[in-house]
C-alpha cells in the first residue's frame, strides 16, 4: 500500500508534483473545484508550509475565494 505524504515543505511538494509554485497550484486546484484534492495537498504540508499557504491565501487570493479556501482546509 502506498504510504501517505506528510510533513513536506512547499519546495519538496513542488518538486514532487512537478509544478513551479505550489501555492498557485493549490489555489488553482480550489478554483477548478477539486476541494478534496486541496484538502489532501494541505494536509501533506508541514507546519511551516501550512502557514506559508495560509499567508499566501490571506494576501494574494481574491476576497470571494478566501472564505471558501479556509473552510475547505480547516
Amino acid at each position: 500500500m502506498k504510504s501517505k505524504r506528510r510533513s513536506k515543505t512547499m519546495e519538496q511538494q513542488a518538486r514532487y508534483y512537478e509544478v513551479p509554485d505550489m501555492e498557485i497550484y493549490m489555489y488553482e486546484t480550489y478554483l477548478n473545484g477539486n476541494f478534496s484534492d486541496l484538502r489532501r495537498l494541505y494536509k501533506e504540508l508541514n507546519r511551516k508550509g501550512r502557514r506559508q499557504f495560509i499567508g499566501y491565501v490571506l494576501t494574494e487570493v481574491h476576497e470571494e475565494d478566501l472564505k471558501g479556501i479556509l473552510e475547505t482546509i480547516l
